[in-house]
């Protein structure tokens, strides 16, 4: 990582920061920190977590599952069943059903994201990355997608000038909402890493 080694050194300090915002939009509901896993490095095999992954109620997948085969061009049952996988953090079944779910519902920028999510935990920061800008096709202005790309960026991609240019939208576009806060303290422990100045690409 050459000198980004000094950002990426305190990578534990900003995942404590913003951790809990790569998030999935879950039914659009605001999502909270404490009850979301925390993001992976990029060399972890699966993402850290504070709190303890749901355990999937198996009647309840069962039953979502007959709806889904029963209604084929139905979103809901395996936008719940992605949501079910995804609280359990089990992303790889989560994508399954997110992507049969996107396919069905393209122009939802919330189910588009949450998909995005899933891809970065288990470790495919490039389909996250497509999967956001599809999101903000539908959406220019989604701060969680913004938020998200900047995780990405930063922690997938060590792409620090990337993920400063999302944080600023974020803050651009919502600066005293729940995204924006989590934006401004990204910003702030990266320029702190780099001794108070900005980012570069390639510093």
């Amino acid at each position: 990582m050459k000198s980004d080694s000094i950002a990426f050194g305190v990578a534990g300090i900003a995942f404590g920061l913003i951790a809990g915002w790569i998030i999935g939009t879950q039914q659009a509901k605001p999502a909270q920190p404490a009850q979301q896993a925390a993001a992976s490095s990029p060399s972890s095999s699966a993402p850290s977590s504070n709190t303890r992954a749901a355990i999937v109620d198996d009647a309840k997948v069962s039953a979502l599952k007959s709806v889904a085969e029963k209604e084929p061009n139905s979103a809901k049952p395996r936008i719940e069943l992605g949501n079910l996988y995804f609280d359990a953090e089990r992303y790889d079944d989560a994508i399954t059903w997110y992507e049969q779910a996107v396919k069905l519902q393209p122009k939802d920028a919330n189910l588009s994201t949450d998909l995005g999510v899933c891809y970065y935990y288990t470790n495919q920061p490039d389909k996250a990355l497509e999967r956001f800008d599809a999101s903000l096709k539908v959406d220019p202005k989604h701060v969680k997608t913004l938020l998200n790309i900047g995780i990405v960026r930063a922690f997938g991609k060590q792409d620090l000038a990337g993920a400063t240019k999302a944080w600023e939208q974020v803050i651009a576009i919502d600066p005293n909402g729940p995204e924006g806060q989590a934006a401004k303290r990204a910003l702030e422990t990266l320029k702190s890493a780099h001794g108070g100045s900005e980012p570069k690409p390639g510093a």
